[in-house]
C-alpha cells in the first residue's frame, strides 16, 4: 500500500517537499504526509517568524497545538521562495563568473586543437610573430626608444633591427610593424629550411640503420637555455626531407609552453576572483572588476605565450649532429615481477599457516602482575595520621593528609 511520511521541517525547497510527498504514493495506493514545522526552524526564523508568532498569541493557540491554516502554509511557501529565489542569484552569479573563464578556455582549446591536429599551425604562429612584432613596436615607439627595439628583436627574433634610427622615428607603427614582420618571416623560412636539411643526413642514417627497429623517434632541440624532445615519425620525416620533423618540432613547443602558461593563469584567476571580493566594501561591483582584471590577465598570458613560443622557434636547434642522440620513442610502463608462476604464488591458507609457524617460534614475553600491599586509599576516604615529632592524631581526608605527609612531619598509621 501507500507509504505514511512523516516531515519533521519544511526545506528550504519546495521541490524536496514535493518529492517526500510523492513518494507516500505507491503502485498506484494512496499514502499520506504530515509535516512539523517549529518557529525555530531556519527556514521560519529567517522569514517571518515574529509575525506569525504574534498572530498565532493573539489566537490564542497553545504549543504544540496542530495548525491547519492556509496563512502558516502561504507563510512557509513565501519563505520557500525567498530562498529559492536567493539560491537562483548565488547560482546566476556563479554562472556569470564562469562565463568569463570559459571564454578564455575556448581561446586557448582552439589554439591546443590546431597545434595537436596540425591544423592551421603555420598561420597561428604567423599570427604569434606578427602580434610580437606589433606589441615591440608599439612598447618602444611610444617612448622613441630604438636601442631597446633593437635588443628586444635580438632577443626574441635573433635578427638585427631592417630599419635605422631615423627610419625608425619617421614611420609609423603600422609600417615599422609591416618591415619588421616582413624581416622576421623570411629569418624563419630560412631557419626551418636549414634545420630540415641539418636533421636529413641524420634522420637518413638513422633510417637506413634501424628503420625496420624505430618507428618514432626522439630528437633533442635546445634554444640554449632549456632543452626538448620531439617525437616524430621516422619514415614520414625521411620521405619529406626533414620537413616532418620541423611540423612536430612547432606542435610539440606551442603545446608544452600553451599548457604550462595557462596552468599558471588558473592559478592566478582563482586567487583574483577571492580578492575581487573585497571591492563590495568600495560600493563597487566585484564582476565588474573581476571582467577587467580577467582581460589584462588573459591579455598579458598571451603576450608572454607568443614571445616564449616565438623566441624557442626562432633560436632552438638541434645541440650536435650525432646519431647516438637520437632514441626510440616508447610509452614508460611500470616494470613488473613476472619471476614467480602461477603455482609458486602462495594461497591464503599457506600464507596463514606460515604466520602462526613464525609466531610459536617467537619467545613468548613474561607478563608480571603487580600486587599491593596494602590497599588502595581513595582521596576521599577518611585516615588517622601522626605527628612525628610530638605524637599528636589527627583524624582527616586523605586529600588533606596528602600534603602533610609528603612534607615528612606527619606518618600514616
Amino acid at each position: 500500500g501507500g507509504l505514511a511520511i512523516v516531515g519533521t521541517e519544511r526545506h528550504d525547497s519546495r521541490r524536496v517537499d514535493r518529492q517526500l510527498r510523492g513518494r507516500s504514493g505507491r503502485q498506484g495506493d494512496v499514502g499520506s504526509s504530515q509535516f512539523y514545522v517549529s518557529l525555530e526552524d531556519n527556514l521560519m526564523r529567517l522569514f517571518g517568524s515574529e509575525r506569525v508568532a504574534k498572530v498565532m498569541d493573539r489566537m490564542g493557540l497553545k504549543e504544540g497545538e496542530v495548525i491547519q491554516h492556509s496563512m502558516m502554509t502561504k507563510s512557509i511557501e513565501r519563505a520557500q521562495k525567498k530562498v529559492e529565489e536567493n539560491n537562483f542569484g548565488v547560482r546566476k552569479r556563479l554562472l556569470e563568473y564562469d562565463d568569463v573563464m570559459n571564454a578564455q578556455r575556448e581561446v586557448v582549446y582552439k589554439r591546443r586543437k590546431h597545434a595537436l591536429h596540425g591544423e592551421r599551425l603555420k598561420v597561428d604562429i604567423a599570427n604569434m610573430m606578427y602580434d610580437t612584432c606589433e606589441l615591440i613596436v608599439s612598447t618602444n615607439k611610444q617612448y622613441n626608444d630604438f636601442k631597446n627595439f633593437e635588443f628586444e628583436l635580438i632577443r626574441y627574433f635573433s635578427i638585427t633591427s631592417p630599419l635605422s634610427e631615423s627610419d625608425f622615428n619617421k614611420l609609423s607603427e603600422t609600417e615599422i610593424t609591416g618591415k619588421v614582420y616582413k624581416a622576421t618571416l623570411d629569418y624563419y623560412t630560412e631557419k626551418t629550411a636549414r634545420s630540415a636539411r641539418e636533421a636529413l643526413p641524420i634522420i637518413t642514417e638513422v633510417y637506413k640503420n634501424d628503420g625496420n627497429k624505430f618507428e618514432r623517434i626522439i630528437i633533442p632541440f635546445t634554444d640554449g637555455i632549456k632543452t626538448l624532445n620531439v617525437v616524430t615519425d621516422l619514415k614520414k620525416s625521411y620521405e619529406t626531407g626533414g620537413a616532418q620533423l620541423i611540423n612536430d618540432f612547432e606542435k610539440n613547443i606551442t603545446l608544452a609552453i600553451v599548457d604550462e602558461a595557462w596552468k599558471k593563469h588558473l592559478r592566478k584567476m582563482d586567487e583574483l576572483k577571492q580578492s575581487v571580493q573585497l571591492a563590495v566594501h568600495e560600493q563597487k561591483d566585484p564582476l565588474l572588476i573581476y571582467k577587467f582584471e580577467a582581460f589584462k590577465l588573459f591579455s598579458n598570458m598571451l603576450n608572454g605565450v607568443n614571445k616564449e613560443v616565438i623566441s624557442f622557434l626562432f633560436k632552438g636547434d638541434l645541440p650536435q649532429q650525432n646519431v647516438s642522440n637520437i632514441q626510440e620513442a616508447k610509452e614508460i610502463r611500470q616494470k613488473e615481477d613476472y619471476k614467480l608462476s602461477k603455482d609458486e604464488v602462495p594461497n591464503s591458507d599457506t600464507l596463514s599457516a606460515e604466520n602462526r609457524a613464525a609466531g610459536q617460534t617467537q619467545q613468548r614475553q613474561i607478563t608480571e602482575t603487580i600486587v599491593r600491599d596494602q590497599p588502595k586509599i581513595n582521596r576521599n576516604d577518611t585516615v588517622k595520621i601522626q605527628n612525628v615529632a610530638n605524637g599528636q592524631i589527627e583524624e582527616m581526608k586523605y586529600k588533606k593528609a596528602e600534603v602533610l605527609i609528603n612534607n615528612g612531619t606527619w606518618v600514616l598509621i
